[in-house]
């Protein structure tokens, strides 16, 4: 059993000079390297900064939508488990579509211990136990 790490990070804004200080909204991280103007996080583990991308750009697509745990910036992956690479971070407060769900690493986080993960975007995974479904088994089909 594994705890899915969160991250909770002290966020700078990068202005379109590049210099730290100015304005800019956090929203996300991502592995591309960081623009001008775009907001960056600290440090991940690997001493490397993700940039942040606005997850609310993505249209309404009928799929219903679930809050991830207040307090927490979950980590976005590859696949189901933590084996998987990062590939951004999501904000507080939001709320995920969950189009397929798949078996993989058990985690535990504040909604319980689960090994089901939740597909929120094309081929991007967060743990089901950082995601509010209201239920411990499956809410959506099983990705393929």
């Amino acid at each position: 059993m594994t705890v899915e790490e969160h991250v909770q990070p002290t966020a700078r804004a990068v202005p379109d000079d590049g210099a730290p200080g100015a304005g800019g909204t956090v929203l996300a991280a991502a592995t591309a390297p960081a623009a001008a103007g775009t907001a960056v996080a600290e440090p991940a583990a690997s001493g490397t900064a993700l940039p942040l991308v606005d997850v609310t750009a993505y249209a309404s697509t009928g799929v219903a939508r679930y809050p991830v745990a207040p307090g927490y910036r979950v980590n976005v992956r590859t696949g189901p488990g933590t084996q998987y690479a990062v590939v951004r971070l999501l904000p507080y407060g939001v709320s995920v579509p969950v189009y397929c769900q798949k078996p993989g690493q058990t985690i535990t986080g504040p909604y319980g211990t689960s090994n089901i993960w939740d597909c929120i975007a094309g081929g991007e995974f967060v743990s089901d136990a950082y995601v509010r479904t209201g239920s411990d088994g499956y809410i959506a089909p099983r990705c393929d």
